[in-house]
């Protein structure tokens, strides 16, 4: 099997720099596992890495799609194996990065969850409903995978219930078999400096003009609210906010409220798969590399 390098954990934990740090030690690239990284016009809301900040590492998955249509699991990857080709046949280890866990183990691991096929009746029935009933009918098929799911997000609450109507739950990682041979880092900090890190990264979006790329989004790309809803909490509390639902001296503390739970659920997620060592740091994931 092809060697890969793995750095996984929740938001504000430190992935990206650590992987340009060894992408740049093996003269490879970075594989974005991130979910929203793959639109364009995308970048202040999902902390999309500069161009400066890559210091000349080349990445991939980032900016392939409009925000306009939704991107498949499946679609991101195909992308992400069209890269590690290229980078294994460039005589080097590719590095993924990210915090989106369904990515990576559909990467991983191969699973295939565009296997089951929408349902356009059940689509129908169930986008008249709620986020909240959504959540409690995902509750009854698969508690485990409600536990980790963005729980806001209709479209992936949806597609969770479709596939947990047929198969009855996603399939237990020990049921998987990797078709790389995985080095897997895992960052996670005390969860009271995550705090901290994902406070300061709220405060350096809004200074940097979420509010402004939320507009630009709505407006000149044309996304319904219904769309930007489903590209994460923070366009969507942004949302709530331009429309006057939700008053500005509360816009701060639910975004940091709202990421932090955001992270829970991502250490939830990848928490399951025993195979990750994890670092408090990625100074000390890095000492552990050399």
């Amino acid at each position: 099997m092809h060697p890969l390098i793995v750095i996984v954990g929740p938001t504000g934990s430190g992935k990206t720099g650590l992987a340009i740090e060894i992408a740049k030690r093996l003269k490879s690239g970075v594989i974005s596992a991130d979910s929203r990284q793959v639109y364009r016009g995308l970048d202040i809301g999902t902390e999309k890495v500069s161009k400066y900040a890559m210091r000349g590492v080349p990445h991939h998955c980032i900016d392939i799609v409009s925000p306009r249509r939704a991107i498949s699991v499946e679609t991101w990857r195909k992308h992400a194996e069209r890269a590690i080709r290229h980078l294994h046949n460039a005589g080097t280890i590719p590095v993924v990065a990210g915090g989106t866990g369904l990515y990576i183990d559909a990467l991983v691991y191969g699973v295939d969850f565009p296997a089951v096929k929408p349902n356009p009746i059940l689509r129908r029935e169930l986008e008249k409903k709620s986020a909240q009933v959504l959540l409690e009918h995902l509750r009854s098929l698969d508690p485990i995978r409600t536990e980790t799911i963005e729980q806001q997000n209709p479209r992936r609450l949806i597609r969770a219930i479709e596939i947990a109507t047929i198969l009855g739950s996603v399939p237990p990682l020990r049921d998987r078999i990797a078709q790389y041979e995985v080095t897997w880092i895992g960052l996670n900090p005390p969860f009271m400096e995550l705090e901290e890190h994902i406070a300061l990264r709220i405060d350096k979006a809004l200074k940097k003009g979420l509010l402004a790329e939320t507009k630009k989004i709505k407006e000149e790309i044309g996304l319904s609210w219904k769309r930007i809803n489903e590209l994460g909490l923070e366009y969507r509390i942004v949302g709530e906010y331009l429309r006057d639902e939700l008053p500005h001296t509360a816009l701060r503390d639910t975004l940091v409220r709202e990421v932090r739970r955001y992270a829970k659920r991502q250490l939830a997620w990848l928490k399951q798969n025993k195979d990750i060592v994890w670092y408090p740091s990625p100074e000390d994931a890095l000492r552990s590399f050399v």
